[in-house]
């Protein structure tokens, strides 16, 4: 028996400032004030919400199953239903939407941190790698961006000019958002990797992200606006990378499509873009034109907290959707080497009442 369709959506999102660094905070000091600050817009307490879910990575932390510890800072007695995904926490999310869907709980708590600033994030990210034929070469992740803005280049996609051009939009955007960790005119620097300039890749930092989700008059009930989730998708790419092509993302494209994104035009688009030339494929991939206004929070090239990110960019769209910025937003996140893993969600807002 098949299980009843509810409407679920995002009541509320919170997120920290994003900062190069906090040696000063453990990851409990840093979810908490977000925790506190994602339940105070609904006016919830913990002990309302029917499910907990997270996502955060064991090697950013160095320790086995430090998401446990991170629950101190939701609190986890008297005991709650609660479950952890080892990735970006939009997969989180998917998990708690799908939850909901169900009719298992009427209420839902995601968040998901990272800590970059301790260790070579690059290196870390190795691990993602094929075991047996990528990982022992130790490709760093920007490298393999580059691998891939190079192809993007070399296909006639983008130029360096273009994609210095997109990198000062996306900073220039970031200029009004309070959370951002770099924002402003910046130089492109030099080659991190050719044809990447520092300018073309994401800082390193430190952040975490929250959302809320409520199912029917529930989520009418926390939030003036909700961002009902019309669909939402996630597909995966080839795990080698010699066997895909990198100019393009059919996962991402697939993802949108099962999403429902091109049943009617989205306004919004957040998408988790680390480096400026993954941005041009996922445009390219969805199809985005010049009305849509992309990364209006200046991405993630902005801010990215690693594991963090993708969730950050629902919340955006979401928080767009709040504010009555946008009617139909479209969020994506990825995870993996040059756009591998790629989730796409279809969040809109009721019509305005004139």
């Amino acid at each position: 028996m098949s299980a009843p369709v509810r409407d679920v959506a995002i009541v509320a999102f919170a997120q920290s400032d994003h900062r190069r660094r906090t040696d000063d905070l453990s990851e409990v000091e840093m979810v908490m004030p977000v925790l506190h600050d994602v339940l105070r817009r609904t006016g919830l307490k913990a002990s309302d919400i029917g499910f907990t879910c997270s996502g955060s990575s064991d090697y950013l932390a160095g320790r086995a199953f430090s998401f446990t510890m991170a629950l101190d800072g939701v609190g986890a007695w008297p005991p709650i239903s609660e479950s952890h995904v080892e990735t970006d926490g939009a997969w989180a999310l998917y998990e708690a939407w799908v939850k909901l869907l169900t009719g298992e709980a009427d209420t839902a708590l995601v968040y998901s941190y990272g800590k970059s600033s301790p260790g070579s994030v690059r290196d870390v990210l190795t691990r993602q790698l094929d075991p047996y034929y990528l990982a022992p070469l130790w490709p760093d992740s920007v490298a393999l961006a580059a691998l891939q803005a190079r192809a993007l280049i070399d296909a006639g996609g983008t130029d360096e000019a273009a994609l210095a051009a997109l990198a000062a939009r996306r900073r220039a955007d970031a200029a009004a958002n309070p959370h951002a960790q770099v924002t402003g005119a910046r130089p492109q620097g030099d080659h991190v990797v050719a044809p990447l300039r520092t300018g073309d890749c994401p800082p390193v930092g430190d952040g975490a992200a929250a959302v809320i989700l409520a199912a029917g008059d529930r989520a009418r009930e926390l939030c003036a606006r909700p961002a009902w989730i019309r669909g939402m998708d996630h597909r995966i790419e080839a795990h080698a990378l010699g066997v895909r092509d990198l100019t393009d993302s059919p996962s991402t494209r697939l993802a949108a499509e099962r999403a429902g994104a091109f049943e009617r035009p989205v306004d919004t688009a957040e998408l988790h873009a680390p480096f400026t030339s993954q941005e041009v494929i996922l445009t390219r991939a969805l199809g985005l034109g010049d009305e849509v206004r992309i990364n209006p929070s200046g991405g993630a090239l902005a801010a990215n907290p690693v594991m963090a990110a993708g969730l950050i960019r629902l919340g955006e769209a979401a928080a767009a959707v709040h504010r009555g910025d946008s009617d139909r937003a479209l969020a994506h996140a990825t995870s993996g080497p040059c756009l591998q893993q790629n989730l796409v969600a279809v969040l809109e807002g009721e019509p305005h009442v004139r």
